[in-house]
């Protein structure tokens, strides 16, 4: 067998190659273009909005420009994970043939998921105030796959998110696992589980836990009462439903797949062959389906469609955000994703404060997960959190170090000249 045979081979298969592990570890540190625009160019109330409205946080501060004014962010705020939805990207393209074939196609055929995240906030985000944006990879591991049984590579992806003076407005650390495909089947981890049925009585107790839903909105928790040990009241989400993936990708566009319907499909189908795979009916679809069509998922030996791990980010936050209220500031949130969350599953959204620091206005700790109705915590992490004082008064936001502040005023100096594009359409001039 030829070496192009066996490469091809590979990719049929969905197999992890050493050359792909090579090339993948070439690419860290080094930004690269995002070919799909984002789905807000520039940050709008009705966009703002959306998004929380898609992960199911009516919390008024992300949603009402009047509330928001009252508040001390005098205005409407986007929630914590928003960046998702926006930042426009000035990186250059590639133009050196060495540079193109280094980031060309890699880990082809491949499933790749979602592990986790780290976040880190620094100021909030307006309406009307545009956001910029590079990604590149900070970290390549390789390890054997629990799940697939097969070798996988775990890829991190730093998001960079700043304002038009370069100033870091969040981070984005995101995790994705990319697992040999062929290894789902082959282990059999997942078998024996079953889609969730409810019972009436079942349900009412998913009523009652977003009736009892607490938000601490306007009121403010001073750092003086918070306690080791306080558990914060949790939220329910779920149960998952197909509306509940569309409602989200309406607040967060398709997160930088570039999919799109009838012609945007045909146009992607040209320049991207290998993310379609035949329907049972001989329809060319997105392989990214397997979150909403069960035949898919099937196929790939998971029981049912599930959710993405954005989604659960958003859910976490949303818990958090309740607990500090309007006054309070989500600093840092460190999620790591254990398990699938399959349509028909409850997320009971849970976390206590784990450390205080030793003065007003310092750090306070938080232990966060998410529980299905099995009692499987699929997801886990820890967050930090910033709240107002009576004795030193409102919060500090976080400063960026030096090297971050560095990278972001490169970023800004980028001369694409998007952001003053976006601004004169926005402004019909």
């Amino acid at each position: 067998m030829t070496t192009a045979q066996q490469d091809d081979s590979a990719v049929i298969e969905g197999r992890i190659t050493d050359e792909d592990i090579e090339r993948a570890r070439a690419q860290i540190g080094i930004a690269v273009h995002q070919r799909d625009e984002p789905w807000n160019k520039l940050p709008n109330a009705d966009a703002i909005s959306h998004f929380a409205w898609g992960c199911g946080d009516d919390n008024p501060l992300f949603h009402d420009p009047e509330y928001g004014a009252a508040t001390r962010w005098h205005g409407q705020i986007a929630s914590p994970t928003f960046p998702i939805a926006t930042g426009l990207d000035q990186t250059p393209k590639f133009t050196d043939p060495e540079r193109k074939k280094l980031f060309r196609g890699l880990f082809r055929g491949t499933g790749k998921y979602y592990a986790g995240v780290k976040w880190t906030w620094y100021q909030p985000i307006y309406a009307g105030r545009p956001v910029l944006m590079e990604v590149y990879t900070q970290d390549v591991e390789v390890k054997e796959s629990q799940f697939s049984g097969g070798r996988s590579v775990k890829e991190t992806y730093r998001y960079l998110y700043v304002d038009v003076d370069g100033n870091p407005i969040a981070t984005r650390d995101e995790a994705y696992i990319n697992a040999e495909r062929h290894g789902s089947k082959k282990s059999g981890k997942l078998a024996g589980i079953e889609r969730q049925r409810w019972t009436p009585e079942e349900f009412e107790e998913v009523e009652q836990a977003y009736e009892a839903e607490v938000r601490r909105g306007a009121d403010p928790r001073w750092w003086e009462d918070v306690t080791v040990g306080e558990e914060l009241p949790p939220i329910m989400k779920g149960p998952l439903t197909v509306v509940d993936i569309i409602s989200m990708h309406m607040g967060w566009g398709w997160g930088g797949y570039g999919v799109g319907p009838l012609k945007y499909a045909h146009q992607l189908r040209k320049r991207m062959p290998a993310f379609y795979t035949p329907d049972e009916y001989g329809v060319p679809d997105i392989v990214q389906r397997l979150h909403w069509d069960p035949e898919r998922a099937k196929a790939l030996g998971i029981p049912a469609p599930y959710d993405y791990g954005q989604m659960r980010a958003a859910w976490v936050s949303h818990l958090l955000t309740n607990w500090i209220g309007d006054d309070g500031w989500l600093f840092e949130m460190d999620l790591q994703m254990r398990g699938f969350n399959y349509h028909g599953d409850i997320h009971r959204c849970t976390g206590s404060v784990s450390a205080k620091g030793d003065g007003p206005g310092e750090v306070v700790s938080v232990d966060v997960a998410a529980t299905n109705q099995r009692d499987e915590t699929t997801t886990r992490g820890s967050a930090k959190v910033l709240l107002p004082s009576r004795e030193t008064g409102a919060v500090v936001l976080p400063v960026p170090d030096d090297e971050l502040r560095r990278r972001g005023a490169q970023v800004a100096s980028r001369k694409a000249g998007r952001v003053g594009e976006e601004m004169r359409r926005i402004h019909g001039e």
